[in-house]
This record gives C-alpha cells, sequence and structure tokens, in this order.
C-alpha cells in the first residue's frame, strides 16, 4: 500500500449528500478483483451519459458535462469534498478501489458509512470528518476559487492552504492514532501481519516441536 504522508492538490466538490457504493462504482463493474482498472468507471452512472458495461471503450462515450468531475478545472483533483454520509450502501471494497485508481487519496466529509470508512484506511485512502460549517466553508471556498489547492498533511493533522486571493486555510482533524500509523507506513492488513515474520516463524517451528504429528 502507498504510503500517505503529505500532499498538496485540487479539490473536487461534489455536493451531493448519501452518496452509496453504487454510485461509486456501480454493480455491474465487480466482476474483477484485481484492485485496479476502476478508475475510469467511478460515479459511471453520473460522468456519462449512456449506460456503462466492462469492456466498453469509455474514450468513445459520452460525457456528461454538467457533473463535476468533467469540468475542465477539476481534472487533476485528488481531493474529494463531499456531504454526509459519503460511501453508504453495499459494503464493496471496489468503491474505494475506483477512488484510488481515478487518483483520490483524500476524502474530507461531515461523516462516512461505517464499512465505507473503515475500507478506505485499507486500500490507502484518508478518510477526514470535519464539523459541517467547515464543510461548508470549504465548499464555498475551492467553488469561488478555479485551481486552490488544499495541504492535507498527516503527520500534523493539517488541512492548510495558502493563497493571495482568499484567507489561509489552517485546519486539524482527528484521526486514529493506530489507523494514522499504517497509512504513514504504507501498511494494511497482510503489511502489518508480515512485519511479525519472525513471530510467526518462531510459533511454527515451536508448534511442529510440540505437536508434530498436525504437519
Amino acid at each position: 500500500m502507498e504510503k500517505f504522508t503529505k500532499m498538496t492538490a485540487i479539490a473536487v466538490p461534489l455536493d451531493r449528500a448519501n452518496v452509496d457504493t453504487d454510485a461509486i462504482i456501480p454493480k455491474q463493474f465487480l466482476k474483477s478483483i484485481k484492485r485496479s482498472g476502476f478508475g475510469p468507471n467511478l460515479f459511471d452512472e453520473w460522468r456519462y451519459k449512456d449506460h456503462g458495461e466492462p469492456g466498453m471503450d469509455n474514450s468513445k462515450r459520452p460525457i456528461n458535462p454538467d457533473f463535476i468531475l468533467n469540468k475542465s478545472r477539476y481534472a487533476n483533483a485528488r481531493i474529494l469534498l463531499a456531504r454526509d454520509n459519503f460511501g453508504c450502501g453495499s459494503s464493496r471494497e471496489h468503491a474505494p478501489w475506483a477512488l484510488e485508481d481515478y487518483g483520490i487519496r483524500v476524502i474530507i466529509a461531515p461523516s462516512f458509512a461505517d464499512i465505507f470508512y473503515n475500507n478506505c484506511f485499507k486500500n490507502g485512502l484518508l478518510p477526514i470528518i470535519l464539523p459541517e460549517t467547515m464543510i461548508d466553508e470549504l465548499f464555498a471556498t475551492v467553488a469561488a476559487n478555479e485551481g486552490f489547492q488544499l495541504t492535507v498533511d498527516l503527520e500534523q493533522q493539517k488541512i492548510t492552504s495558502e493563497s493571495s486571493s482568499v484567507a489561509n486555510i489552517d485546519i486539524s482533524f482527528e484521526l486514529d492514532k493506530f489507523r494514522r500509523h499504517c497509512l504513514l507506513e504504507g501498511l494494511d492488513e497482510i503489511g502489518l501481519t508480515l512485519g511479525h515474520a519472525e513471530d510467526i516463524r518462531a510459533y511454527e517451528k515451536k508448534q511442529k516441536e510440540i505437536t508434530p504429528w498436525l504437519y
């Protein structure tokens, strides 16, 4: 899993509450478990005017020009501003896969669905919970200033921005220490387990001596 320490990027404001995982990545794209290749179908039903299916050439599909991710000013966005209850619905892990594959590493919202929130950390995404008033201010600032960038510093647990055209942003956020550690070190559950490889080998050796008939 890729480490997350600090990132400066454009933020895209998705002004919709209760965005469920079927909207993030529709069910017809769940046939693969490769964790990659889902980015072009992120928010598929909102991004395109036709119905998407696996294997389609997305470059030839009609784009919905009104959808926020299709606007040129947000083309390189890596931070997603969202509303309440982001990631609700079914527990599909393909949702964070699609966001990460598209390029999104940070999601800032007032609240997240629990399973989606947990899946983000397992896949290298940083979900940040802020009060709704702060989210409103970020939405307004981003919408009013094309090219506006935020810096997310996980080590300092800060969201900042320096711009000559708007007031500086300096927001602190809370995060569980263990999850913070895992993101900073790029450790998913497999990585955490492999960190105890010597202990595991020692245990297996001892068990073979105690219960050789099991081996």
